[in-house]
């Protein structure tokens, strides 16, 4: 840090409260996610409806929060991020707002539509604008700003809990839709881009291009759809578990068992969402710092290596409270760092001038993956965990692989033709 502050420029003057604003904003939108398994059995009480029905508008959050990115990030690119994340801010709001009041299927779908647009155009911006103002720390950078949506809801776990007990689920989406509305649109105001041409001030480890690729042409190289593929299918298990975790513990019997565990105590419902959203939101500046050392695709290898026994632990020992809070924890530990490895590992792939857009085009993979969960939960439905999560377990094997195997010397050829 003393080496990089002295040697600093006034281009990367202000970097570290682009960061602090990102890591703020992705707070704010983490309960859209996360917070959303909270809310399903509730609504499937109070409205009738099924769970499969509800998962479907947890799929259409997903794919409107990572299909539309790339226009998003077009917009960062050429606009800057401050106005991106206002409109972001506001529909956020909106989008709780209108869930508070749904008292059919459609109009919960349309709030997952305004939710999954606002909250895209904050992530897409805030992942952006990180890996443009740190060159030579996109892995920690990306990490450090993905971690605010991985662990922003860790906070809020026991007062939605309260909310939701005491003044129902409809209230619960309005005063936390509004306040993190309303956060989102104060702390945006000082976003801001760095300079387009901005140097590393530190030796950078993992080889950079040489040259920007525009969106048209990384969509033209084979690199990218491999990227793709191996981001959906680590993706969707994460997915799973983290849209129907209420639902898993019920079905597994562990909802209501009561543990203490990391001087927390409670039901697995309040203790394991709480480690379980802290350890999503270490794994990705751990992974992402890591990456930086040691090269992008080891450190899939070995996350996605340790990722897999994880998923499998679940169905096997996780109708045990205190080994499901365990399992549980390992997955969401052994998953969050796919949201700093892929896009740092693009824009070292295809250059830093248009690394909102094409970052952003690699996320839309999340919104493929997400497609899956209503599936999940029509097999699980009929009483198969099993068959989900070894599956999962199985394509993290895939992809650790083919990190190695593949992607890898894709990268160094791309490189070498730039």
């Amino acid at each position: 840090m003393a080496t990089e502050a002295s040697g600093a420029d006034s281009e990367h003057q202000g970097r570290w409260l682009q960061l602090v604003i990102g890591i703020i904003c992705m707070v704010m939108i983490a309960n859209l996610q996360y917070g959303w398994t909270y809310f399903v059995e509730p609504m499937s009480k109070t409205q009738g409806w099924s769970r499969v029905a509800i998962g479907g508008a947890f799929s259409v959050f997903v794919l409107a929060e990572t299909w539309l990115v790339p226009v998003e990030g077009w917009f960062v690119d050429k606009f800057g991020p401050r106005i991106v994340v206002t409109i972001g801010g506001v529909l956020v709001a909106l989008a709780w707002s209108l869930n508070s009041m749904a008292s059919s299927i459609p109009m919960l779908y349309a709030g997952a539509i305004i939710g999954g647009v606002g909250a895209g155009a904050v992530y897409g911006t805030c992942v952006g604008n990180a890996v443009k103002w740190f060159v030579g720390r996109r892995g920690l950078a990306t990490g450090l700003t993905a971690a605010g949506f991985g662990a922003g809801t860790a906070a809020t776990v026991v007062p939605i809990q309260y909310v939701i007990a005491t003044h129902g689920y409809q209230t619960a989406f309005l005063w936390f839709g509004l306040a993190q509305g309303i956060v989102i649109l104060i702390v945006s105001q000082a976003l801001r881009a760095p300079s387009p041409n901005l140097k590393p001030l530190s030796v950078v480890h993992n080889p950079q291009t040489t040259r920007s690729y525009a969106p048209m042409e990384v969509l033209k190289t084979p690199m990218f759809w491999l990227l793709y593929v191996m981001f959906v299918l680590v993706a969707s298990g994460g997915l799973i578990v983290t849209a129907q975790f209420a639902s898993i513990a019920a079905d597994f019997g562990v909802a209501k068992s009561h543990v203490s565990m990391v001087f927390i105590a409670g039901t697995v419902l309040t203790v394991a969402p709480v480690i379980d959203n802290v350890l999503n939101g270490l794994a990705r500046p751990f992974f992402g710092w890591i990456s930086d050392k040691i090269g992008r695709e080891e450190t899939m290898f070995i996350a996605f290596m340790l990722a897999a026994p994880a998923i499998w632990s679940l169905a096997q020992y996780g109708h045990d409270p205190v080994m499901f809070v365990i399992c549980s924890a390992a997955i969401y530990f052994t998953w969050g760092e796919i949201y700093s490895l892929f896009p740092s590992t693009c824009t070292d792939a295809y250059g830093q001038k248009y690394a909102a857009t094409n970052a952003g085009m690699l996320y839309t993979a999340k919104g493929t993956a997400s497609l899956l969960v209503p599936y999940s939960a029509y097999i699980a439905a009929k009483g198969d965990w099993h068959t989900v999560f070894w599956t999962g377990a199985a394509a993290n094997v895939v992809v650790a692989v083919l990190a190695l195997v593949a992607l890898k010397p894709m990268r160094k050829a791309l490189r070498a033709r730039a």
